[in-house]
């Protein structure tokens, strides 16, 4: 659908000399095998690591409340909490981790340090889930077991260790800047975007059912292991093609450089009254050099467009909350309703893959109706609607799930075996819940390929990866409001609204609150959605103006210079110029 732009084939200085061979006619033709060869690796070893650190991720989470609650004897609220802190963590750090290895270590050492992070992480965890009183018994008989203070450090640094593992392999292998999405028109990178998702999330359908039922129904604590089976297997894959996996990406805008202008800004406004006088069209203009500030014209008019997205960004926080009712409050509803089908008992993530059905089946939906508004010239509807619809999906999600929490405390408790603990359990099938997942899964849908498309689109070519980064830190934003709104809500109600027995609290007061504020969201975002149907028009107005002065000081230099300069140079400058 797309190339993929690996660093081998990255568009660089045409000066660089290329294998040539020569035909029977006489004509020299460049030589491509080999790099269309190394192309192929490098996406096999890519599909390779995404798979496999999926599987240690998705291991890792769809397994945390279980293990929390029956092996580490954690309340509901707590356990919830922290599986939303280890997705959020999950969620920044490829955003810290490739600005690290840009500007201090370099992505090859940060690689190789996160895979031993990743490494040490996921060897800590079975460390802690395995059963020592079964194993670990000497000759006179005597159990050893690890103390509780002992379980909880090496638990909670083998989920630091893996979250940064996690972050260096999704910033240096996988990162979305590469795959070369550079002169391609809006419909075409919506289409990427949604098929991009739709596979990433038909691998979490087999990753949740292999791994829970393994958890759930063959050994309490077996779960962790595969993570760190699966870990040697991405050290191998990254083994295999280290050289080419590494992506370096094209100069440009920093995310230091997009955070100094701010800073910058807000130090030169604490000085205006003092030192400076004047005013300024906007604040952000006095982190320029010709107002006194550091910044040249160019970064600061390329913030100003950012600061655009940035309630666009904002209204994620609450949805992304919404979301991260999938590996906790839902998660705990399922846990704690009726399992058994007909004599076999479901692994609780059956119910996720539920919320991806939606998912698989809308992207390749969508597809067709975008290709069949492009066909007939007709303008297909904006991504600003999906995301709105999809808001609206997402507050009437939390609204089933207070409706259904209410109807399954009607049911008789019976006795569920999970994990070989024995829990009393509501006697409604899990399938009642149903509803609440798949209206998630439709919100996912229409969300997340709108967002990264506007992100995206609507941005300086030179400011799409951190416009992109931006949407990625207020995703990891809104898992740990999540996890806020658990301890607010569990605090200011003495445990009622998120009890340890769902049986004795009122869990669906907390999913009304939550459907409350998710409807003020979408309203709000609804408002507010004019601003994102046409922006690409605006931005292309408001950059060609704001720049005139910069490009001429930039043609003056291409002249001056024009004996010296390289054909490289040259087509850098002419980009920067269009």
């Amino acid at each position: 659908m797309v190339a993929l732009n690996v660093p081998s084939l990255h568009d660089g200085c045409p000066l660089r000399r290329l294998s040539t061979t020569r035909r029977p006619s006489g004509m020299v033709t460049p030589y491509k095998p080999r790099k269309n060869r190394k192309k192929l690796q490098v996406i096999i070893c890519i599909l390779f690591v995404e798979l496999f650190e999926r599987f240690t991720f998705f291991g890792i989470v769809c397994n945390m409340i279980l293990f929390c609650t029956i092996k580490l004897g954690y309340h509901n609220y707590q356990a919830a909490t922290v599986n939303l802190c280890f997705v959020g963590a999950s969620t920044l750090t490829p955003v810290l981790v490739g600005w690290f290895a840009e500007t201090c270590l370099g992505r090859t050492k940060v690689l190789y340090l996160c895979a031993l992070l990743h490494f040490i992480g996921t060897a800590m965890l079975p460390v802690v889930a395995f059963p020592f009183e079964d194993f670990y018994i000497d000759t006179h008989n005597t159990i050893h077991q690890l103390e509780p203070r002992e379980q909880h450090v090496l638990f909670y640094t083998g989920l630091l260790a893996a979250a940064l593992g996690i972050g260096g392999f999704r910033a240096i292998l996988c990162p979305l800047g590469a795959y070369h999405l550079q002169g391609y028109n809006q419909h075409q990178i919506l289409s990427f975007f949604n098929w991009f998702y739709w596979l990433v999330n038909l691998n979490s359908t087999v990753v949740f059912l292999g791994i829970s039922y393994i958890q759930q129904s063959v050994g309490k604590n077996l779960g962790f292991l595969i993570p760190f089976t699966s870990v040697l297997l991405a050290l191998i894959a990254i083994h295999m093609a280290r050289n080419n996996l590494i992506f370096r990406p094209k100069k440009g805008s920093s995310l230091l450089t997009t955070l100094g202008v701010f800073l910058n800004s807000l130090k030169m406004c604490c000085l205006r009254y003092r030192h400076l006088s004047g005013d300024v069209a906007n604040w952000l203009d006095r982190a320029k050099e010709n107002n006194g500030g550091r910044y040249s014209e160019t970064s600061v008019e390329n913030v100003k467009i950012l600061v655009k997205l940035f309630p666009l960004f904002g209204l994620q926080l609450i949805y992304r909350a919404c979301i991260t009712q999938i590996p906790s409050g839902y998660y705990l509803q399922t846990m704690h309703s009726h399992l058994n089908f007909n004599g076999f008992l479901l692994p609780i993530a059956a119910m996720n893959v539920i919320s991806i059905l939606p998912l698989l089946i809308l992207a390749p939906l969508l597809e067709f109706i975008n290709t069949c508004y492009q066909s007939s010239n007709k303008t297909p509807p904006s991504p600003a609607k999906f995301i709105t619809m999809g808001h609206a999906c997402a507050a009437l999600s939390a609204l089933a799930a207070g409706i259904a929490e209410i109807h399954r405390k009607d049911y008789p408790q019976v006795e569920q075996t999970l994990s070989g603990t024995v829990l009393q359990v509501s006697s409604m099938a899990c399938f009642q819940l149903a509803p609440q997942y798949i209206l998630l899964g439709i919100a996912e849908a229409f969300v997340t390929p709108a967002c990264s498309l506007i992100s995206f689109c609507l941005t300086p070519s030179n400011l799409r990866g951190i416009s992109l980064h931006f949407l990625s830190l207020f995703y990891g934003g809104g898992c740990f409001l999540g996890a806020l709104l658990i301890q607010f809500f569990y605090l200011v109600s003495g445990g009622n609204f998120y009890p340890n027995t769902l049986s004795n609290g009122n869990m669906e007061r907390f999913f009304f609150m939550l459907a409350m504020l998710m409807a003020v969201n979408t309203l709000v975002f609804w408002k507010l959605s004019w601003r994102y149907t046409d922006l690409s028009v605006e931005l292309d107005k408001g950059t060609r103006q704001s720049h005139l002065a910069e490009k001429l000081l930039q043609y003056k230099a291409c002249l001056r210079f024009y004996d010296t300069v390289d054909h490289c140079a040259t087509s850098a400058s002419l980009e920067m110029i269009l």
